[in-house]
């Protein structure tokens, strides 16, 4: 159950998002004392820069029109269970997940861990408020919830066995 005006709540989480986000993206001013990742930690970082914008984005391709940044479920939208969101229930938070580590291992900058976490925070808050919207909208989005994980792939569904 949410607390609140939905609404309100979701702009406030969108707002925080939006600035974590702004920070880990913006140009990291110059740091004498700071040693730049190198190696194995760089690469990973990259990979995971590159992996977040490509699930994100094939989450955001497959909401197409229905795509919004606030927790509500834009009117007239359907309930995605196939494609990316057949393998995660929200692929564009993980994106977002996935990008945001990537960043703090690329630049070994404080400030950027210290985002990607508050960052996973607010997005686990804005998880658990749209997944109580789309349960009061989508009937099915319990049984979909059931075989589906909700950010990574093989951790948090909860499969029921097949019918003997």
């Amino acid at each position: 159950m949410i607390t609140g005006d939905p609404t309100t709540r979701g702009r406030g989480l969108v707002a925080a998002q939006m600035a974590l986000i702004a920070a880990l993206v913006l140009r990291p001013r110059r740091d004498r004392w700071r040693r730049r990742p190198r190696g194995l930690l760089r690469v990973a970082g990259g990979v995971l820069l590159a992996a977040g914008a490509v699930v994100g984005g094939l989450g955001a391709r497959r909401l197409g029109p229905a795509l919004t940044p606030m927790p509500q479920p834009r009117p007239g939208a359907t309930l995605r269970t196939d494609g990316v969101y057949g393998v995660v229930r929200h692929p564009i938070y993980a994106g977002l997940v996935l990008g945001a580590v990537g960043r703090a291992a690329t630049t070994g900058l404080g400030r950027h861990v210290v985002a990607a976490g508050a960052l996973v925070g607010v997005l686990t808050l804005k998880v658990r408020d749209e997944e109580v919207l789309l349960r009061e909208r989508f009937p099915d989005y319990d049984a979909y919830a059931e075989r589906t994980p909700r950010l990574l792939p093989g951790v948090g569904a909860r499969r029921r066995p097949p019918p003997a």
